[in-house]
């Protein structure tokens, strides 16, 4: 799927229900976000989407700092959004799931980077002449997912520096 296709899908759902805060996006898609502590070690999950029989769930670690919740929230939104369809019961989870060529982790991860950071306050930041490290900070985000929404950005024809680094689909997995 193209990053065009994800951000027309992330436009179409911000205009279809009106709602820019995720847990209230989620519950308008009737989609259940639950809460529960899978630990905080190294390898614990830290979330997961499920689909069975029509009822959707998004299970969020919630050992994580809140923003980190919110952004595992946005990613797994974007499996349920753009993978709901795929054959069979699927479960994606950040243990199993990542890989740096896991198509499914790269497209969730240009979901929530559109999701999260609207154009406008990330050009904003840009245009305050602020370093992409900071501007990552004051967006609450990891710099990771600033660089995917760099990605979005250049897709719509934005220009917008290189960013001083180039994330892997995998990255949530080392984020703390």
């Amino acid at each position: 799927m193209s990053i065009s296709t994800i951000s027309q899908e992330v436009c179409r759902i911000l205009s279809k229900y009106d709602e820019s805060n995720i847990y209230r996006l989620c519950r308008a898609m009737k989609i259940t976000v639950l809460l529960s502590p899978m630990g905080e070690f190294a390898g614990a999950c830290k979330g997961f989407y499920l689909s069975q029989s029509r009822k959707q769930v998004i299970m969020v670690n919630n050992n994580l700092p809140e923003d980190l919740q919110r952004i595992i929230v946005a990613h797994e939104l974007g499996h349920a959004v753009l993978h709901r369809r795929l054959t069979g019961i699927k479960t994606f989870h950040d243990f199993e799931m990542f890989d740096e060529t896991s198509q499914f982790e790269f497209e969730a991860n240009i979901f929530a980077a559109d999701l999260l950071m609207s154009d406008e306050d990330v050009l904003a930041l840009l245009n305050d002449d602020i370093s992409f490290f900071a501007a990552a900070n004051q967006l609450q985000v990891p710099a990771e997912l600033l660089d995917f929404k760099f990605r979005v950005l250049k897709r719509k024809g934005f220009q917008v520096i290189d960013p001083p680094m180039t994330s892997n689909s995998d990255f949530l997995k080392k984020v703390r």
